[in-house]
């Protein structure tokens, strides 16, 4: 691992990529006292961030209220363009869709959540609408669980303890010890299944993606509405479709 200085770090930068962060789906319209808060910057830091998000066009200012502008997913997109997992994944996604008429996708891990790389969907199965980019917790998860399996336990516990643990259905599994204790299933089964965890009526079933060094890259999931399939029927229908698909892109990874 690199060693980074901290005469090497620009403050600023990190300030400024603070304050982006603090958009979301729950926060799109943020004043700068908003900002502030939910970031911990200082409230002129704060204004100053976002007067020059505004400047360079990644938002939109009406005086009182900030919001991201399309061209802050150019940042997104740098990653996605830069990468080649998208590319080689969603030929593979899009023919396990076909095969079982269920949506499909990849993610790769990204602290506490699961970042969407690749996605192939026929029908929507989540209230939620998912794609490149989109972000989920690790802990509630499938993707999250094969991800966080692929890590030693120290790190895997580590965020899990950072994770904001909520029981989002009457199944999540929501503390430290229960998860952990299901991600050593998950390594001693080489799969996950999270059955209405994330939301009530949704399945999903996902398994890791390797590279030739033996790294665990990316995470390949299968999702369903409970209603159509069973648990049982995912590990005996869909499993073996994954694996093989797996077996398809993995001489792919480097």
């Amino acid at each position: 691992m690199i060693t980074i200085r901290d005469g090497d770090i620009i403050n600023g930068l990190i300030k400024g990529l603070t304050a982006i962060e603090a958009f979301d789906e729950e926060h799109s319209r943020l004043s700068i006292t908003d900002v502030a808060r939910l970031t911990g910057l200082e409230r002129a830091t704060a204004r100053r961030c976002l007067l020059t998000l505004a400047s360079l066009g990644y938002a939109d200012y009406d005086g009182k209220f900030f919001t991201l502008t399309p061209r802050i997913l150019r940042l997104g997109h740098s990653y996605l363009a830069a990468t080649p997992l998208p590319r080689i994944i969603q030929p593979f996604l899009e023919k396990l869709t076909v095969e079982t008429g269920e949506s499909s996708s990849a993610s790769v891990l990204d602290g506490t959540e699961i970042l969407y790389i690749a996605r192939a969907s026929l029908k929507r199965v989540m209230s939620v609408t998912l794609g490149p980019g989109s972000r989920l917790p690790a802990y509630c998860s499938s993707m999250g669980r094969v991800l966080l399996a692929a890590l030693p336990t120290a790190t895997a516990s580590d965020i899990l303890q950072r994770s904001e643990l909520k029981p989002l259905t009457a199944h999540t599994r929501a503390t430290v010890p229960d998860l952990l204790e299901e991600i050593a299933n998950v390594t001693r089964q080489g799969y996950a299944i999270i059955d209405e965890e994330l939301e009530i009526g949704l399945r999903s079933i996902a398994i890791p993606l390797v590279n030739g060094r033996g790294e665990t890259v990316a995470a390949l999931n299968i999702g369903a509405q409970a209603g159509r399939i069973s648990v049982e029927g995912m590990i005996e229908r869909y499993l073996p479709l994954m694996r093989s698909a797996r077996d398809e892109i993995q001489p792919l990874l480097q």
